[in-house]
């Protein structure tokens, strides 16, 4: 059973159904319909990570069928899968949020366990929310097989009057009617105005800069991840990666040529640029790593590196005016790579498709009067949106995101908090103050665990009025939909013996970006550490917790 189109080398499958002693395999096969033809052709799965719970995963299901049909006529046997979502955007601010990060792990682990049982050939994965997106290259990564990573798609501005809106602005809605600025039905017509349908969350969040980087890690043909998910020509994307997935088998292209320290720092630029979500941090880290990419080639003070050397050039929120449908509409990810190659600020690189970043970048069209994407010569920021920072704080290092706001040091007294409920609670309640800086602990990859993100707060500080003057630090993480003065990642976290343990309401923090600085005047070597927070954890939460690393290292679980 050799298909003569295939390149002269083994395909994994073909240990799975040649020969006599394969015959119950072939048999278990020719029960889900395959007969000798297909069982003759490559083996590829269809890795889905379709829900009906959210609008960024709801129409995976039906891509799955046109990525089907592509394989199908490309000369493939597709296999399909589906694993798990947890949608950030429902979870947020609830202890629900503590399994977002930790889902990223079991996505990866489910479709390598897949794959790897049925020894399939390639896989194309189908991805929409946040955590899957950096679980498919997470998963490409350990399996060095061809792969193709196909995005949902964006979901369109919701409309409220004439305003266009995401769900960020339910979020900070929230801020503004708790501080009594806003009603029960100003409330209530946001919440039903700002997710007009399929789609993962609009702003350059964390799904829209994975989206991005992964069409700059070359896992993404070009282009096909910027078509909205409502749009017509969304199926046609599917079926196209199909095609090319087949392509990238008979050509031997695998997984691993794409992730390395160059087209690392390709997505790194791309995710500057258009002031991308801080995840990217952690998530690439997380890709590095299982690539076998260790912290000599790429780690983590790149990120503040290339911020430096990189200015933002796409107008986009949380900070900025536009959305991912805009960006798709002024020319997308191609024009935005154009700029990024004439300005030097990134090098040519494989891709899946065969083509090069630049052959898809030289040439790359631009619509007429676009006010999305502009250029390094006439940047909306002349400095990217990350930093990172070290002190007596953060001895292994923080995250610092910058979109939003031009300030690059803060000075201020502590208020602290064990867990997000407690600080969410403060500020709800008017207790804090512009100058402060909410600490908020015991929120990191294993105090969490799960290392929440703190959308719920940053918002309502924004829907407060106090998002120019407050700063916020945590062990936790953050939303791309937040923005304002937030530092987080913080290393050692609180349940790893880490400073911020130490911290104290009323203690002066210092926070200076230019210095890479987050320090405090306190004696904390000569107190003792408070306890963390009291959380019964059992099963996966429990698992996980033992498992994970720092999230200076992206926090991984695989031990590689």
């Amino acid at each position: 059973m050799t298909d003569p189109a295939l390149p002269p080398r083994d395909l994994p499958s073909r240990e799975l159904i040649n020969g006599a002693a394969r015959a119950p395999a072939r048999a278990m096969l020719r029960a889900t319909g395959l007969d000798d033809a297909a069982m003759a052709k490559p083996m590829v799965a269809i890795v889905n990570s379709w829900s009906n719970v959210s609008p960024c995963n709801i129409n995976l299901r039906d891509l799955a069928e046109h990525a089907r049909a592509g394989i199908i006529e490309a000369g493939g046997t597709p296999v399909d899968f589906n694993t798990i979502v947890v949608t950030d955007g429902i979870a947020m601010g609830t202890p629900g949020m503590r399994a977002s990060l930790m889902s990223r792990e079991c996505i990866a682990d489910s479709a390598e366990l897949a794959v790897r049982g049925h020894m399939l050939d390639a896989v194309l994965f189908l991805v929409g929310c946040d955590k899957t997106i950096p679980a498919a290259a997470m998963a490409a990564a350990r399996l060095d097989l061809p792969s193709v990573i196909l995005y949902g798609g964006s979901i369109m501005p919701g409309k409220l009057g004439s305003k266009a809106i995401t769900i960020q602005d339910v979020f900070e809605v929230v801020g503004g009617h708790g501080a009594g600025t806003v009603d029960d039905a100003g409330l209530l017509a946001v919440e039903k105005a700002a997710c007009p349908g399929a789609g993962a969350c609009g702003g350059q969040f964390t799904a829209n800069t994975m989206a991005l980087a992964m069409s700059f890690l070359g896992f993404s043909p070009m282009g096909l991840n910027d078509v909205p998910a409502p749009h017509p020509s969304k199926n046609d994307t599917a079926r196209e990666a199909g095609r090319i997935l087949m392509d990238a088998v008979r050509e031997g292209r695998n997984a691993r040529q794409f992730i390395t320290p160059a087209s690392l720092k390709n997505a790194i630029v791309a995710g500057t640029a258009t002031a991308g979500s801080t995840n990217l941090i952690l998530h690439l880290l997380a890709i590095a790593r299982e690539a076998g990419i260790g912290e000599d080639h790429f780690a983590i003070d790149l990120f503040d590196d290339i911020s430096r050397s990189t200015p933002v050039i796409a107008d986009l929120k949380p900070g900025g005016r536009f959305m991912a449908p805009d960006m798709s509409a002024a020319g997308g990810t191609a024009l935005l790579g154009r700029r990024l190659m004439e300005a030097g600020l990134i090098t040519d690189a494989p891709t899946v498709t065969g083509k090069s970043l630049f052959d898809y970048f030289r040439d790359a069209p631009e619509t007429p009067g676009q006010q999305v994407i502009l250029s390094a010569d006439h940047p909306l920021k002349p400095r990217g949106g990350y930093g990172i920072l070290y002190g007596n704080i953060a001895p292994e290092g923080c995250v610092v995101k910058l979109a939003g706001h031009q300030r690059m040091q803060h000075e201020g007294p502590a208020k602290v908090f064990d867990g997000e409920e407690a600080a969410f609670a403060a500020v709800s309640a008017g207790q804090i103050e512009p100058g402060d800086v909410v600490v908020i602990r015991g929120e990191g990859p294993v105090g969490g665990p799960g290392m929440r993100e703190m959308l719920g707060v940053t918002a309502a500080i924004q829907g407060r009025g106090l998002g120019d003057s407050v700063a916020l630090v945590t062990d936790g993480r953050f939303s791309g939909a937040t923005y304002g003065f937030m530092v987080g990642h913080i290393s050692p976290e609180m349940a790893r013996g880490g400073p911020i343990g130490r911290l104290m309401t009323g203690d002066r923090i210092l926070i200076d970006v230019e210095g890479r600085t987050i320090s405090t005047d306190a004696d904390l070597d000569s107190r003792p550490a408070a306890s963390p927070p009291k959380r019964v954890v059992t099963g996966a939460y429990a698992k996980y917790a033992a498992l994970v690393g720092s999230a200076s290292q992206g926090a991984v679980t695989s031990g590689v």
